[in-house]
């Protein structure tokens, strides 16, 4: 039950779920998830750290970059029962799309010069 109750509370923020769906898309940094949505690196960091916990997102450092990506779900079967689901949701939503669009103009070298 906990960890299905960690997963759940985990997806009931807008940003996370929105964090989820950009790294869907492709591996991002702090600060490219911080420049698509706005937030503060602390409450960028903060989102993570949840989404990490609950076995949705995984980390992987590559020299002074930590790269986040989806989880391959092997931690907690109710992460990855959603995460498959949550690529086909919310895809015709007008702010998800616009959020989608601008993924690719978000590049970390521009951000973090």
């Amino acid at each position: 039950m906990r960890d299905f109750i960690k997963v759940m509370k985990a997806l009931s923020d807008p940003s996370r779920v929105k964090i989820v769906k950009m790294l869907q898309r492709r591996v991002m940094c702090v600060c490219e998830i911080q420049e698509a949505l706005g937030l503060a690196q602390s409450t960028a960091s903060k989102h993570l750290k949840i989404l990490e916990e609950a076995g949705l997102i995984s980390y992987f450092k590559d020299g002074l970059w930590v790269n986040y990506r989806i989880a391959d779900g092997s931690r907690n079967p109710y992460a990855a029962a959603l995460l498959g689901n949550i690529k086909h949701w919310l895809e015709d939503d007008a702010d998800m799309q616009k959020l989608m669009e601008r993924l690719p103009e978000i590049r970390r070298e521009s951000i973090c010069k």
